[in-house]
């Protein structure tokens, strides 16, 4: 095949080995009648029931790395084997998937995601196990840099990441929603996927009564992994954390861009290289006191969840980027803690103060090393990171009820939390009408947030498919959708009178990931390549049916972090550092073959891509 191929042809995922049995595990070498032996590759992602977006963009790559003569096989499975295969075992030649920020985050992110110190734990740090100095460099130098020094450091980090291309970011996609308005008020900001856009949500009363009858807010979903697991550090089975933040506290949550005290009353610096937390007065929903002792011995599990049991620390692999920048961490006494963090910046400092606060009494048990049954673990792993959690103990504004797998999920107001004793805004005076203000120093946090949740119960039903979360909101059996649905649904939702679609932009990007462990993976240049048969563009409007934007880098929603070389070329719709080999939505087969050529690979007389000797 020498002549173009059509962006419609490679969605169709024609001739694709989708959902193929076995796993291929590593680029293998396949030997043909002449001796020659190509190039294979396989792509794993979630099915289209889970994610319609990724399957989409997993065989448009299939299709335009076939073309070129690669063997590319996609090969489907559930979100949680795909984590577990992916973040924890490193089995996979390339993967696409979304990352878990829905919010615009910090370039500090970035140092989890792709610094050798972490290329072989298990996790979201550095899955792709990339490992390069320069980059390491650039990753701690903005640790410790301010202002417009640390703006420098971090474009020639986003320059040299996009040339390196560790993983390719597709698109941000839209966070696309279907709402009812008779009940609750609040979706203007999106659909409530983080404690923040939950507790956003207002409460309309239009029914008459005694209003004996608990408010519910009433949310349906297609990812059943709630109603399965309430581990907050399991890497696994967290998609974008949105209900392990209201089951448990951290000191700071992010408002609009900045962090606001939370958990903690305050903080400050108790020397250039300390910060020094104040707690608000906090109970554990089993009613035992949350002390600092608590949040030291948190930042101390994160670190080695099996507290120095194990012949090495197994760091839990979900808060593992945030929690290196805490060397220690001590409780002065009931109510404040010290975190120790070195030279670094105040900027991402604040980041350490992002990370679920967990209870000593409870966690301090789970140290042990475990197995999961039917799955096995390349790396030792410990039974804090692979039990489900059943009985959630935490701290935040909802705690958990009851739940039948695969179905449902209950939780309740929790009215021992700090927002709930603060009580509501007096509109008179401005005050809280609560009688606790002075003593927790409430002023600290958004009036938006006194007296929330509106609601005293949250249900959150699982549905198969889009569609019927879409007509569960439609027959009034709930009141939103919570996973983000596809753009099939758009339509859907248009044709209902009592419905409405709610799109605002997210964070949360989808990319593809390369096994950089792995040969011809492992060659910078090789990925770049593979980047340059992502036709970007097109996925936007097909896949996506216009609902994202396509992107070069993982910061581009934070703007102000990307430079003017490295933004989406809107006028030419086009990659900057790898344009798609092609145009209109059409792959240029001979010259993506050519640029392989360039960088030493070379085909038979079938046009098949040889495999280099290792």
């Amino acid at each position: 095949m020498t002549g173009p191929i059509s962006r419609r042809e490679a969605l169709a995922g024609i001739g694709l080995a989708a959902g193929s049995a076995g796993c291929v595990g590593r680029a293998r070498n396949i030997a043909g009648r002449d001796g020659s032996s190509q190039l294979v590759l396989e792509i794993r992602t979630t099915p289209a029931d889970e994610d319609p977006n990724g399957i989409r963009i997993a065989r448009a790559l299939a299709e335009n790395l076939s073309a070129v003569g690669v063997d590319a096989r996609v090969e489907t499975m559930n979100g949680t084997d795909l984590h577990r295969t992916v973040l924890l075992n490193h089995d996979f030649d390339v993967y696409v998937g979304q990352y878990t920020e829905v919010l615009p985050f910090d370039p500090d992110e970035l140092y989890g995601l792709i610094h050798s110190r972490f290329a072989a734990e298990a996790g979201w740090q550095n899955p792709f196990g990339f490992t390069d100095l320069e980059t390491d460099e650039h990753l701690e130098a903005q640790r410790t840099a301010n202002g417009s020094d640390r703006v420098d450091v971090v474009a020639d980090l986003l320059t040299g990441t996009c040339e390196k291309q560790p993983f390719t970011v597709v698109a941000f996609p839209d966070a696309l929603a279907a709402t009812r308005t008779d009940r609750f008020v609040g979706w203007a900001t999106g659909p409530p996927v983080s404690a923040v856009g939950l507790l956003n949500m207002e409460y309309v009363d239009t029914e008459s009564g005694d209003g004996a009858d608990p408010v519910t807010l009433r949310l349906v979903t297609t990812d059943g992994r709630i109603s399965e697991n309430w581990n907050p550090i399991a890497a696994e089975y967290r998609r974008y954390g949105t209900f392990m933040s209201i089951l448990y506290d951290r000191l700071t949550v992010v408002d609009d861009g900045s962090a606001i005290p939370w958990l903690a009353r305050s903080w400050g610096w108790h020397d250039p290289e300390t910060l020094e937390v104040e707690l608000r007065p906090s109970t554990w929903h089993d009613g035992e006191p949350l002390t600092a002792a608590d949040v030291a011995f948190t930042y101390e599990f994160l670190r080695d969840t099996s507290m120095g049991n194990a012949e090495t620390p197994i760091p839990a692999p979900q808060f593992r980027g945030r929690g290196s920048i805490v060397e220690s961490a001590t409780a002065v006494d009931d109510s404040t803690v010290r975190l120790r963090i070195g030279d670094t910046a105040a900027d991402v400092a604040k980041r350490a103060l992002q990370v679920p606060i967990l209870p000593e009494h409870v966690w301090r048990d789970r140290a042990e090393t475990a197995t999961v049954g039917g799955f096995e673990f390349d790396l030792e792993t410990t039974e804090a990171l692979v039990i489900p959690n059943e009985e959630p103990v935490g701290s935040g504004p909802m705690r958990f009820v009851e739940a039948t797998p695969g179905e449902r999920v209950v939780f309740e107001r929790n009215p021992d939390h700090f927002l709930a004793r603060a009580g509501p805004v007096d509109a008179d005076d401005g005050r809280s009408g609560g009688s606790t203000v002075a003593d927790e120093g409430w002023g600290s946090i958004p009036d938006a947030y006194r007296g929330k949740p509106s609601f005293d119960r949250l249900e959150v039903s699982v549905v198969g498919s889009d569609v019927e979360a879409v007509q569960w909101v439609a027959d009034g059996h709930a009141d939103g959708t919570v996973s983000n649905l596809g753009p099939d649904s758009v339509p859907r939702i248009g044709r209902e009178d009592d419905i409405r679609l709610v799109s605002t932009r997210s964070a949360a990007f989808y990319y593809v990931g390369y096994n950089a462990r792995r040969a011809p993976l492992s060659n910078p240049r090789f990925r770049g390549v593979v980047a340059s048969l992502v036709d970007k563009a097109s996925l936007v409007d097909d896949a996506f049916a216009g609902y994202a934007h396509p992107a070069s880098t993982p910061l581009a929603a934070s703007p102000e972090w990307v430079p003017e070389d490295l933004r989406w070329d809107d006028e030419r719709d086009e990659d900057p550092v790898h344009p798609f080999h092609g145009e209109g939505g059409s792959l240029d087969v001979a010259a993506a073959r050519e640029a392989l050529r360039e960088i030493g690979y070379r085909f038979d007389e079938s046009d098949r891509l040889l495999a280099r000797s290792p």
